[in-house]
C-alpha cells in the first residue's frame, strides 16, 4: 500500500508598500529566522514521523521577500487533500497581508495556522483577543501564541491531521528550554533568495534591559535561554554543507547570552585551527565592550557585521524609554573597539522621543556624523508596536493608534507627537535618512573604512545600498534587496487594481530610472573608492570620531553637551568623559 501524503507549507509574509504592492525582489536583503527556526522544527517532525508511520509530511518553506505567493496555484495543489498552511513569524505589519493569503485559502478549505509576535505580543500585553484576531479566528485561522519546540508543532500537526485544529494555542506562559531543541536550518533553494546567500539562526533568546518600546521581552522574556556550543556548531556544519557561511545570528542581544564566551571560542577554533571561511552578522547592547574580550574575540570569530541599540544621544530621551543600559560617554570607547576588531558598525536610531523637535534630531545627526565612527545608522520613527509597553499604555489611555497595522513598520508615524505634527515627523523621518547619507558623509565614511582596514568596496557596496533604497526606493534599506518585483494582481484588496496600460510602463520606466541613477551612484563611489586603495596616505586619515578620548582631555565633544542643561559645570562633564574613558 502507498504511504499517504501530508504537505506542509510554511510561508513567511511580507507587507504592502504606500501604493499597496507587496514588498518583494528577486534577491531580499535579511534571511527570516522565523522560517529557519519553524523549518527544523517541521523537518524534525517528519524525520520522527509525527502523524504515524504511514504518512509522509511533505515540507515547503517560502519567503514572500523574494518568493510570489500564488494562493491560486496553493489551491489547485492543496485543496481536498490533508495539509497545512503555517503563516510563520507574522509581524504587525505584516499581519494584513497575512491575511489576505489567508483569505483565499480558506473560502478554499485550507487549513491555516498563523503565529508570530503580533499575535503573541497582543495576547501578551492587552489581555485578550484583539478585534483583528478575532477576524481572523472568525475566518477559521487557528492562531499560535508562543514558541512551537517541544512538541508543540507536533500536536498541531496531528490537529490538522485529523481537521481539529483549535482556534487557539497558547503558550505564552510557558518558556520552552532551547537546549536540544531541532537547529533553525533554511534549505538552499530558500537561501538563494537572499543576497549574499546570508542564513539565519538564534543561539538562544530573552534579554534581560526593559526597553519600553520592545517587544521581544514580553514575548521571549527577560531570561537567557540557549542552544548549547556543540548545537551551535553543528548548524554552522550543516550550512557549511550546503555551501553557506554567512550568518546573521538573531539573538536580540547577544551580548546577554551567558555562553557567548565558549560559543565565539569553538568559532574562533573552526576559523584559526580548521581554516574555514565563516562569518557572521551579530546585535549587541551599547555596553558590549564591558564585557572582557567580548569584542576581540568577536572579531576573530569572524563578526563582521554588529547592529548596536544606540537609539538616542539624549540622555533624557532614553531614561524615558527605560533604556537606562545606554551610556552616552562611553558610546565612543565601544564603538572605536568595534573598529579594532574590523566590524561594520550598524545602528539604530530612533526619531520621535517626546523631546525632539526637528531641529534638535538634525543637529543630533550632524553629531553622529563628526564624533561617532558609526558606519551604517538606521534611524526609525518611534512606533508603538503591538506587544510593548509603549504601546500597551496608550491603549489604555485610549490615545490614538493608526488602525492601519501595515504602518507598524517602524517608517510611518502611528501616534501624535507633542512637538510636531504627523506630516512634519514623517518628514524628518526621510530627512534624517538623507542627511546621514549625504554624498559628503558617505565619503568620509569611506575614509574611515579605508583608514580602520575595513574592505572599501563592501563599504561601499552597502552605502550606495542604503542610499538607493531611502532616496529612490523610500524604503528602509533591511527591507530592501536587489531588482523590485511588483504584480498588477498582487495589489492590496482595499486599493483597485489598475489598468494594465498605465501598470506596466510606469513598471518598466521606473525600473529603468532607478537602476540608471544606481549606476550613476555606484560610479562615482568605485571611483572614489578605488582613489583611495591606491592612495598609500588613506590609512593615516583621521578625524574627532576615530580619535580616542583621552583622560587628560581639555575639550568637551557636543556628543556630551548638546542635552546637558548648561548649569552643569563644564569640569564635570569633563570628569565624566575621563571616567568613560578609564
Amino acid at each position: 500500500m502507498g504511504r499517504r501524503q501530508f504537505s506542509l507549507l510554511l510561508i513567511k509574509p511580507s507587507h504592502y508598500d504606500d501604493d499597496g504592492y507587496v514588498i518583494q525582489w528577486l534577491r531580499s536583503a535579511v534571511p527570516s529566522n522565523s522560517l529557519a527556526v519553524m523549518n527544523g522544527l517541521a523537518v524534525d517532525c517528519k524525520q520522527r514521523h509525527v502523524l504515524g508511520n504511514g504518512i509522509d509530511i511533505n515540507i515547503s518553506s517560502m519567503d514572500e521577500d523574494n518568493t510570489r505567493i500564488r494562493t491560486d496555484r496553493i489551491v489547485r495543489e492543496m485543496a481536498g487533500s490533508p495539509g497545512l498552511v503555517v503563516l510563520v513569524g507574522v509581524q504587525s505589519n505584516q499581519f494584513p497581508r497575512a491575511m489576505d493569503i489567508a483569505r483565499p485559502l480558506r473560502a478554499a478549505g485550507i487549513q491555516i495556522c498563523l503565529g508570530g509576535f503580533h499575535v503573541s505580543g497582543s495576547l501578551s500585553m492587552l489581555g485578550g483577543i484583539t478585534p483583528e484576531l478575532q477576524e481572523a479566528m472568525d475566518l477559521g485561522i487557528s492562531l499560535f501564541a508562543g514558541e512551537a519546540e517541544e512538541g508543540r508543532l507536533d500536536q498541531v500537526l496531528r490537529d490538522a491531521r485529523d481537521r481539529t485544529l483549535k482556534p487557539l494555542y497558547n503558550y505564552l506562559d510557558d518558556l520552552p528550554s532551547l537546549e536540544g531543541a531541532p537547529m533553525p536550518m533554511l534549505p538552499a533553494d530558500t537561501i538563494r533568495g537572499t543576497i549574499g546567500k546570508y542564513t539565519s539562526f538564534d543561539a538562544g533568546r530573552g534579554c534581560p534591559f526593559q526597553c519600553s518600546f520592545c517587544t521581544i521581552i514580553n514575548v521571549q522574556g527577560r531570561k537567557s535561554r540557549r542552544r548549547t556550543v556543540d548545537e551551535i556548531e553543528q548548524v554552522i556544519r550543516r550550512n557549511l554543507a550546503q555551501g553557506v557561511g554567512r550568518f546573521f545570528i538573531t539573538d536580540d542581544n547577544f551580548a546577554r547570552n551567558t555562553d557567548w564566551e565558549k560559543i565565539f571560542d569553538r568559532i574562533i577554533a573552526m576559523r584559526e585551527q580548521e581554516g574555514l571561511n565563516i562569518k557572521f552578522m551579530i546585535q549587541v547592547d551599547t555596553m558590549c565592550h564591558r564585557l572582557p574580550h567580548f569584542i576581540e574575540k568577536a572579531g576573530r570569530a569572524g563578526v563582521r557585521r554588529v547592529f548596536i541599540g544606540l537609539e538616542s544621544i539624549n540622555p533624557e530621551s532614553l531614561m524615558g524609554a527605560r533604556k537606562k543600559q545606554n551610556k552616552i560617554a562611553e558610546y565612543r570607547r565601544m564603538l572605536l573597539e568595534w573598529k579594532r576588531a574590523g566590524a561594520i558598525i550598524f545602528a539604530g536610531y530612533i526619531i520621535g522621543f517626546p523631546q525632539d523637535t526637528r531641529e534638535s534630531v538634525l543637529e543630533d545627526i550632524r553629531i553622529i556624523q563628526r564624533e561617532l565612527p558609526i558606519d551604517l545608522l538606521e534611524p526609525h520613527c518611534l512606533t508603538a508596536l503591538p506587544g510593548s509597553e509603549d504601546h500597551q499604555k496608550l491603549h489604555k489611555a485610549g490615545e490614538h493608534l493608526d488602525p492601519d497595522l501595515n504602518k507598524y513598520d517602524l517608517e510611518h508615524v502611528t501616534t501624535t507627537h507633542a512637538q510636531m505634527s504627523a506630516a512634519e515627523w514623517q518628514e524628518l523621518y526621510r530627512d534624517t535618512w538623507k542627511g546621514f547619507y549625504s554624498l559628503e558623509h558617505m565619503e568620509t565614511v569611506l575614509r574611515r573604512a579605508a583608514a580602520t582596514g575595513i574592505d572599501v568596496t563592501n563599504m561601499m557596496v552597502l552605502l550606495v545600498w542604503f542610499h538607493f533604497c531611502i532616496v529612490f526606493e523610500k524604503i528602509d534599506p533591511l527591507q530592501g534587496g536587489y531588482l523590485r518585483r511588483k504584480y498588477r494582481n498582487d495589489r492590496r484588496p482595499t486599493m483597485p487594481r489598475e489598468n494594465p496600460f498605465v501598470f506596466y510602463p510606469r513598471c518598466v520606466a521606473d525600473t529603468v530610472y532607478k537602476h540608471f541613477r544606481m549606476a550613476q551612484l555606484a560610479w562615482r563611489f568605485h571611483r572614489f573608492a578605488s582613489h583611495l586603495k591606491n592612495d598609500p596616505d588613506s590609512s593615516k586619515y583621521t578625524d574627532v570620531a576615530l580619535t580616542a578620548d583621552q583622560p587628560d582631555a581639555t575639550d568637551v565633544l557636543d556628543l556630551l553637551t548638546a542635552h546637558v542643561p548648561h548649569l552643569i559645570p563644564v569640569d564635570v562633564l569633563k570628569k565624566a568623559a575621563q571616567s568613560a574613558v578609564r
